[in-house]
């Protein structure tokens, strides 16, 4: 008799391929028109002045400058207060 498991296939040990999600371009740097920002799932940053948001929420530059994030309190429709990130392109000085 076998003392071990016969040694097949497993139906375990499968794994997606990453997304490389995230930030591309940091506050300051410079982009031009159609330079990626963000990679994003969802709405984590919001598209500000000079930037434009993809169907996969991914945020790009409309024009060339600067990166710039901010933040800006916005209201629910429950009157709840709550900080959103926004992320924009001013133009370069």
């Amino acid at each position: 008799m076998a003392h071990t498991k016969a040694g097949g296939s497993t139906s375990l040990g499968r794994d997606s391929v990453a997304k490389r999600l995230g930030v591309k371009k940091f506050g300051g740097q410079a982009v031009n028109a159609g330079n990626i920002i963000i990679r994003q799932r969802g709405s984590k940053y919001r598209p500000g002045p000079g930037t434009r948001q993809g169907e996969d929420d991914t945020i790009y530059a409309t024009q060339p400058g600067v990166v710039l994030f901010s933040t800006k309190k916005q209201e629910r429709f429950t009157g709840k207060l709550h900080k959103i990130r926004i992320v924009s392109v001013v133009e370069a000085k």
